[in-house]
């Protein structure tokens, strides 16, 4: 059975200004991920994303790949799937 995960992260650091939301976008698109990304204004990055647990984990594993000189810390919460969320975009 596959099982659809959700995680609600919060990304602090230098996560602002690097072109952050359009490459998880990205990232997301190539994964089929859904969801959302935004900035907040304490300068930290919102991260909601569902998929299927293997993708999902690919999804995150690429993000701190991508910039894990600007990343300081990670807040992850994992949540029931709610299917709620049908792309992914960039909220602003």
């Amino acid at each position: 059975m596959i099982m659809t995960q959700r995680a609600h992260l919060y990304y602090s650091g230098k996560v602002q200004g690097v072109g952050f939301r359009y490459t998880v976008r990205d990232i997301a698109g190539r994964l089929g991920v859904r969801g959302w990304v935004k900035n907040l204004p304490d300068s930290r990055v919102e991260l909601l994303a569902e998929a299927e647990e293997a993708d999902l984990k690919q999804f995150l594993d690429n993000i701190k790949e991508c910039f894990f000189r600007y990343i300081r810390e990670v807040d992850i919460s994992w949540e029931p799937a709610a299917d709620d969320v049908k792309d992914f975009n960039i909220k602003f």
